[in-house]
């Protein structure tokens, strides 16, 4: 009886199967989603020339991406806690409107160099990307209650590969067609995928009995005093600030990469192989980070990973070319990505 009160929450309806298959869908589509987020980061600098754009105008686009994330994030979990039984439509259309927003921005190029298409583009992009993750992470948590942090991680494998392939491929693809036509080709394949997304993830809001639930929840008062207590809460309020902090760093750091490695006269493809080095590591680091903070706990994990990245940012200023540039690189994926499911689950 003490061993069945340990087990992770399964279910089999509809598609939905145990362990393997939920993990593996999840992960498949979160790699979807970092595979083409993290191929515009690379398509940065022909977009800068296509618009002519200061710096300025280029961190605009990650400042709107980040400004909606943030905005839909709080009040999609609200939604998405009270529409648990509709996540499996919910995720379908979020992968659905990630193909439109990317259309959206492919668009800009081919009338009279819109570019406020762009950032209309990255708004949808950004909105469904950060409404995706809601039901897609609660999912794995209740699933996989006592394996959370092992679980997430796994989660974070899809993203870690579609991040480390993906701009290889359009670094190479950027030889061949225009930034405009990569996108095109690549909105064409999340529209697809949202109908098999549906069929495989319908029931998984179905998660858990009455017996499973710990309170009522279904009470939209009552959700929204839950919510203003969670905010009061202090140690949230210093993990947000703290997140927040090195998200700063984070953004900045990826958005202007690939315009620094521009100035260093590095080709397309060379370009996309150092920026998919950078995530590469984190393909392996990841799970092994969340199955450690599972063991020792979350700061034990947090605090030592952020601070080796602020010195492996640092000795970039000094070698930040040739092979010292490649090992730092290197470095710096070990935890660029993988921390990332500590700081969700530290308390």
């Amino acid at each position: 009886m003490a061993d069945h009160q340990h087990q992770d929450h399964h279910h089999d309806d509809g598609p939905v199967r145990k362990g393997n298959f939920l993990i593996t869908g999840l992960t498949s589509g979160h790699g979807v989603f970092h595979w083409f987020i993290q191929s515009f980061f690379v398509l940065l600098p022909e977009v800068e020339q296509t618009f002519s754009l200061t710096k300025v105008q280029v961190g605009s686009i990650a400042t709107t991406r980040e400004l909606v994330s943030g905005i839909v994030t709080l009040p999609g979990g609200i939604l998405a806690d009270h529409f648990k039984k509709h996540w499996g439509l919910i995720l379908a259309l979020c992968m659905g409107l990630f193909g439109v927003g990317w259309f959206v921005v492919a668009s800009a190029g081919s009338n009279d160099n819109l570019f406020f298409l762009v950032l209309v583009g990255t708004a949808i992009v950004a909105s469904a990307a950060s409404m995706w993750h809601l039901p897609a992470m609660a999912s794995l948590s209740h699933h996989f209650a006592h394996r959370k942090g092992t679980a997430l991680s796994f989660h974070g494998i899809g993203g870690n590969i579609g991040d480390a392939v993906s701009p290889i491929v359009t670094g190479f693809l950027l030889g061949y067609l225009t930034w405009q036509g990569i996108l095109s080709i690549y909105a064409a394949a999340p529209i697809l995928i949202a109908f098999l997304v549906y069929w495989a993830f319908k029931n998984i809001g179905n998660t858990a009995s009455e017996k499973d639930e710990i309170g009522d929840v279904n009470n939209a008062e009552t959700r929204f005093q839950q919510t203003i207590g969670i905010l009061k809460n202090p140690k949230v309020l210093l993990i947000t600030l703290a997140g927040g902090i090195r998200g700063m760093a984070f953004i900045g750091f990826i958005t202007f990469l690939p315009s620094y490695l521009t100035d260093l006269d590095y080709s397309e493809l060379e370009r996309g192989l150092h920026f998919g080095l950078l995530v590469a590591v984190g393909i392996i680091a990841t799970p092994f980070m969340g199955y450690i903070s599972d063991k020792i706990g979350r700061k034990p994990v947090l605090v030592p990973g952020m601070l080796f990245l602020a010195v492996v940012i640092l000795l970039m200023v000094w070698f930040g070319d040739g092979l010292s540039l490649i090992l730092l690189l290197a470095l710096l994926g070990t935890f660029f990505y993988s921390a990332n499911p500590s700081s969700l689950l530290l308390h």
